[in-house]
């Protein structure tokens, strides 16, 4: 919840090569005031079954730009190993077999406001934007 000193943050996931909310993804959190300063770690969370991600830390006074980090590798190796009778290899993944194993989204904020920045994911693509 945003407040007149502080913004608040809001995410969720849409697994758009499935059509459906990407589940269990970890969502780290960290802030910092000003261009130039440190981040600092706030916490973070994982999507649920809608893949929202309700619970993220409030963001402290003074905070100037927020990076959210989603750690995708774990979820697209579920995917893989699930659907893995069904399809072929990601033959162009790399080693890992995850062509984006984290996805780092950085976006300036202003106090009072409130950013719901969803992702829109697929194994070899993503789209980010502010949502309402």
């Amino acid at each position: 919840m945003s407040t007149e000193t502080t913004a608040s943050v809001s995410t969720h996931i849409l697994d758009t090569s499935i059509g459906r909310p990407a589940e269990g993804v970890a969502i780290s959190l960290s802030a910092r005031e000003g261009s130039g300063a440190e981040w600092v770690a706030l916490g973070g969370s994982a999507t649920d079954a809608d893949g929202r991600c309700k619970d993220l830390p409030a963001l402290p006074e003074g905070t100037t730009h927020v990076r959210l980090d989603f750690e995708t590798e774990a979820y697209f190796a579920k995917k893989q190993a699930d659907a893995q009778q069904d399809a072929p290899a990601n033959r162009d993944s790399g080693a890992a077999g995850v062509f984006f194993p984290q996805v780092a989204i950085t976006f300036a904020v202003v106090p009072g406001e409130h950013y719901h920045v969803p992702l829109l994911l697929n194994p070899f693509g993503y789209s980010v934007y502010r949502g309402s």
